[in-house]
């Protein structure tokens, strides 16, 4: 655990926290460490079995357009 912490530039318990699964850890960090393992190809397979936001994706939402601001004079 040091030393893939340490080659990612990351702490410890950072580490740690991202082994438990925690959602508060960055996509830049789940890549450092799986470059650190030369795993960086299977970022590729973290949601791939994400069906939920398949049919998101799938359903092809529009964005909504954001008025003007209002500036006061």
């Amino acid at each position: 655990m040091d030393q893939v912490s340490e080659r990612a530039g990351i702490s410890r318990p950072t580490l740690s926290s991202l082994e438990k699964g925690s959602p508060s850890i960055s996509l830049g960090i789940i890549l450092q460490v799986l470059l650190v393992l030369g795993l960086e190809k299977d970022i590729l397979l973290l949601a791939k079995d994400d069906t939920l936001g398949r049919k998101i994706q799938d359903a092809d939402l529009t964005v909504k357009e954001r008025g003007p601001k209002n500036t006061k004079k």
